[in-house]
């Protein structure tokens, strides 16, 4: 039975890093799986034991301290949906809203509405800003 060099079970370490970075997408086990690579040609290149896994140490360190926070920094801002869509929109009065109610469209739809200063008032054809939405109602000022 022949001995497997070094360099090749540092490769099998890189490709099973790999499984769990596709299934997980964890992008964490990616740079794992570089760092065993980079491994791989210190130990094809003849590098010894400690000088393997220092760079396979050294590489993964760097790409998580380097790549996660770049990663963070670019990632695509989540969309909100539902209520939380609504709020920070402007809306357009149809009937006066004041403290005790009134109607404005939001979104292409009407909805029932309050001033969030109870003594604000709003006419028709005034736009107001959506503070928040509490049950079916607007908050707006």
């Amino acid at each position: 039975m022949t001995d497997i060099d070094a360099w090749v079970w540092w490769l099998i370490g890189a490709v099973g890093l790999g499984i769990p970075l596709v299934l997980t997408a964890m992008p964490e086990f990616g740079m794992f799986a570089v760092g065993a690579v980079a491994a791989a040609v210190t130990a094809a290149i003849g590098g010894g034991v400690v000088a393997q896994v220092l760079v396979f140490v050294i590489v993964s360190v760097a790409l998580i301290a380097v790549v996660r926070p770049l990663a963070n920094r670019h990632q695509r801002p989540q969309h909100r949906t539902g209520i939380d869509a609504l709020k920070g929109r402007t809306a357009v009065v149809l009937e006066r809203v004041d403290g005790a109610g009134g109607r404005i469209k939001l979104a292409g739809e009407i909805w029932s509405a309050r001033a969030l200063d109870a003594d604000g008032s709003y006419e028709p054809g005034q736009t107001v800003d959506v503070v928040d939405i509490d049950g079916a109602t607007a908050v707006v000022m």
